[in-house]
């Protein structure tokens, strides 16, 4: 009997995206961000982005960490592969909540000042998708707390576990993320996780 082949894990940071086919399992970690997943059922091949923002101002280059920006990214690498829009299956993840109790230095509440970011990530994504034709087979949106994310492109299966947030004592900043590319060529590698639902 042969061994599988193992798999390599792909860690996502936010404004990162993935397209592949085989053996490689897809992970990240969303609070208010995104997940996409794409799947081609009968080519078997994939891709994940984590968004950061549903849009932007202004034009420039393409830039995954924004919704509009890291879908057309995936379209084009996927079509590489001969993968169009009309193909694929779409699974979509995040838009948590990721501090419903913090209140600000003006005295309001940080998730209804700031519009709740991960809501309208979540609502861009869906339009996005269904404006491609791209039906979505999936999703675990909105809620308070992060989300842990694993695509596994050798069958699409996608694993998702939320935790709900822990208190933050006041007068804590909390940083954005920089931007960085990750190469499909050499994945960077990852601890592995557990994940306590499928959602297929």
């Amino acid at each position: 009997m042969l061994n599988p082949l193992p798999h390599t894990d792909v860690v996502l940071l936010p404004g990162d995206y993935f397209v592949g086919a085989g053996q490689f399992k897809v992970r990240t970690l969303l609070g208010s961000c995104v997940s996409i997943t794409l799947w081609d059922p009968v080519r078997r091949v994939g891709a994940m982005c984590h968004i950061m923002l549903s849009g932007r101002r202004g034009g420039g280059r393409r830039d995954a960490r924004y919704a509009e920006d890291a879908l057309a990214l995936m379209l084009a690498e996927l079509a590489a592969y001969g993968v169009a829009a009309k193909d694929l299956q779409a699974k979509v993840f995040g838009g948590g909540n990721m501090f419903p109790s913090l209140v600000g230095r003006d005295g309001q509440l940080m998730a209804s000042r700031d519009g709740d970011v991960g809501r309208r990530n979540g609502e861009v994504a869906c339009a996005l998708l269904a404006a491609h034709g791209i039906p979505v087979v999936s999703h675990s949106l909105y809620g308070n707390g992060h989300r842990r994310i694993q695509f596994d492109l050798t069958n699409g299966d996608v694993w998702s576990r939320q935790d709900q947030p822990t208190a933050i004592p006041a007068g804590i900043v909390i940083p954005m993320p920089t931007q960085r590319k990750l190469s499909t060529a050499a994945p960077a590698p990852a601890a592995n996780s557990q994940a306590q639902a499928c959602i297929a």
